[in-house]
Formats: structure tokens, sequence, C-alpha cells
């Protein structure tokens, strides 16, 4: 990446931050990281309805609902079929002494053999993905809501795009997120270390509805930015 590139992204961000359509664009991320922290337990004896209120949003449900794409229901009927090994699942992926992409494919994995067995038990059943297999998105999410501070949602597309306007000589081709998570902590650092972009996005997520805590959604939000400008 190149430094002056960067440099001029995070003003014209910093510009944004000063806007109002920065209160609105984005941030029912942070108010839904903020509900995940507060009611993620993993020993939770009804894991279902844990799982249930640890996504939730005032604003949108897009984030695991929309138009044929619908992670969370598919989730809990996984939940409801083998709650022990949903269990087990998520605390793979939640370990952090396993290389992150290991644990992100074994997470895709175990939900295709998840959706196998379902369809097994129930043969007219109108299930045919678990939407999990999108790129890492879904997965990426619950990485980011559970570690806030080391982990960003991942979508490709914008990852690729942001290495082209920042001038990286190494454009990915395929799907990264270690790389993308190592990219999203180092502009972490850069943009916190602006002391406007500091003011701005603390007067943006001021309301307690949003989560306060150091975050790589700001890196997430960067590149959302970049990428969306003209």
């Amino acid at each position: 990446m190149q430094f002056q590139r960067i440099q001029q992204a995070i003003s014209a961000y910093e510009s944004f931050l000063k806007s109002d359509s920065a209160r609105e664009e984005r941030l029912y991320y942070w108010e839904s990281q903020r509900i995940f922290q507060e009611n993620w337990n993993a020993e939770a004896i009804d894991f279902a309805q844990m799982f249930d209120q640890s996504l939730q949003n005032t604003r949108t449900r897009r984030l695991w609902n929309r138009e044929n794409y619908e992670p969370k229901r598919l989730m809990l009927l996984f939940i409801a079929m083998q709650p022990d090994l949903t269990r087990q699942l998520f605390a793979d992926l939640f370990n952090e002494n396993k290389d992150v992409t290991g644990r992100m494919d074994r997470f895709l994995f175990y939900c295709d053999e998840l959706l196998r067995d379902h369809r097994r038990l129930y043969p007219v059943s109108p299930e045919n993905s678990h939407y999990h297999n999108d790129d890492y998105q879904m997965i990426s999410l619950y990485l980011a809501f559970r570690y806030p501070d080391r982990y960003a949602p991942y979508r490709h597309d914008v990852f690729r795009e942001l290495m082209v306007r920042l001038g990286s000589p190494d454009i990915p081709r395929n799907n990264d997120p270690e790389r993308y998570f190592k990219v999203m902590r180092t502009l972490q650092g850069l943009l916190t270390r602006q002391e406007g972009v500091r003011q701005f996005h603390a007067n943006r997520i001021s309301n307690q509805a949003f989560f306060q805590g150091e975050s790589l959604l700001l890196a997430f939000d960067f590149a959302c930015f970049s990428v969306d400008k003209p």
C-alpha cells in the first residue's frame, strides 16, 4: 500500500466523519456488536436462546436476514438439531490458540455437514443452503463481534477494491481473510493516530446503544467508505 494514498484516504474519511451522513451509515454494526458482547455466553444452558439474543438490532436485520440470505435462521435450526455439536463449533471458532483460517474453514465444513444431516432428517425440507458459504462474511461477523479489536467483517469485494485504491502491488484475487485482518489492524493503527478521526468517531458513537470499546469496525467502516466513494 502507498502511504500517500492512505493518508489521502484517511483525510477524506475524516471529512466524512464530520458529516450528518456519518451518523447513519453502517452504525448498526456497532449496535449489534454491543448486543453480542452483552449476550454471548458459551456456557448458557439454553444455547439457542442465547444465540438468538446475541444477534439483534433495533435498526435492521440485514446482517443475518435479507432476501435469499438467512444464516441466523439456519444456525438456529442446526442448534435445535445438534445443540452440543453447534456449541463445540463456536468454541472452536473462538479459540484464539488455533490458526484463524483453519477455524473458519472447519466452521464452514461442519455447517455443510449439519445441512446434510438436516436434509437427511427432513427430506422434504426446502433448505438447500446454510448461507455461511458466503465468502466468510457471516463467519467473520461472528469473529468481529466476539473479538472486536482483532477481527473485522470480511468482504472480498471491499478488500480487493481497497487494495487497488490504496496502491497495493499485490491485489488479492482469491479469498484471504487472514491477510485482510492484518490489513485492518494496520489501518486501525493509522486511523487511531489521527486526533480528528478519533474525536469525530467518538462523537459519532457516543450513544450508549453502540459498542464503545476498541473495535476494528472503524477500519472496516473506513474501507467501505473508501471503496464506495466516487
